[in-house]
């Protein structure tokens, strides 16, 4: 098959690692800039051209899209999905799972647990939304943030007011979420592929920090799951529509509570801490659905 990893950055981890594993089932693989695509929007025939010349033949694509270029790579999955190609996760699961407010709506609905989460518009409704989720110590969230970037955990009611203050004066839409004490700044990465969870890795927050995310300077070792967090995973990615998906969880007091379901989870955290290949069971994955693709103007 032929396979387009759509990234900018090819010496990531993460890209290099998804190009071994297709070139060594035997799959012509290349990486693409998504940014320098551009396509041709028509009824009779959707084409995508990259650098001056027309992109086809393509079976399959491996989106690697970060939130940055979002509005742009959401639109050229579209162009891909409408010419029949396979998307290992699609344009609508990914802007859904970007958008952290529509993808905790969605997991609530599903009965997911999840942290009491606040969402509010009016400067006037601070204080009540506070009482709402619990009152502090409070996690506040930037919807748009990513890796931990945007992520402070206030100590105080006055904190937290002053904090979603100043957030709201540089027009950012944030989240106010209860703060799980008892996970001890550690959460749980479960990888979800193909409606599996194939591995799992406990990340541990530094000294002195809250957040877990290995960006932010956290650590990874392999992790047993329980039966619950196993099924709660593969419940939270198939909620969000993902194929491949990294599922974060907190272990608290009344279980495990998902925190965010991420659509374009990095390689190298999972693959060093579990030992498994997991870029081989995407590629694996997109060998068993590939074929199955048919163009969205047939229907």
């Amino acid at each position: 098959m032929k396979i387009a990893v759509l990234s900018q950055k090819r010496n990531l981890y993460s890209t290099r690692r998804l190009m071994e594993a297709a070139r060594l089932r035997g799959h012509e693989v290349r990486v693409i800039d998504p940014l320098r695509c551009y396509m041709n929007i028509t009824s009779n025939q959707p084409v995508i051209h990259y650098k001056g010349k027309p992109l086809d033949g393509l079976d399959a694509v491996i989106p690697r899209i970060g939130s940055s270029i979002l509005f742009y790579g959401a639109a050229l999955l579209r162009q891909f999905e409408t010419m029949g190609v396979f998307t290992l996760n699609s344009s609508q699961a990914i802007s859904c799972a970007r958008d952290k407010l529509h993808s905790l709506q969605l997991l609530s609905c599903k009965g997911i647990g999840l942290p009491t989460t606040g969402f509010a518009h009016a400067p006037d409704d601070i204080k009540d939304m506070i009482k709402m989720v619990g009152g502090a110590p409070l996690v506040i969230k930037l919807l748009e943030g990513t890796q931990g970037i945007g992520v402070v955990l206030t100590e105080t009611n006055k904190a937290a007011e002053s904090v979603i203050d100043a957030f709201w004066g540089l027009k950012a839409n944030i989240l106010v979420q209860e703060y799980i004490k008892e996970a001890g700044g550690t959460d749980i990465r479960c990888f979800v592929i193909g409606g599996k969870v194939v591995a799992a890795m406990q990340r541990q927050a530094r000294e002195g920090e809250f957040r877990a995310n290995l960006h932010r300077g956290g650590s990874a070792a392999a992790v047993k799951l329980t039966a619950e967090e196993r099924a709660m995973a593969v419940r939270a990615a198939k909620a969000i529509g993902l194929n491949v998906a990294g599922v974060d969880i907190l272990r608290s007091h009344r279980g495990p509570l998902v925190i965010e379901v991420n659509s374009t989870p990095g390689l190298e955290g999972i693959e060093t801490s579990s030992g498994k290949d997991i870029a081989g069971a995407m590629i694996q994955l997109i060998e068993d659905n590939a074929g199955l693709r048919k163009p969205a103007t047939e229907g």
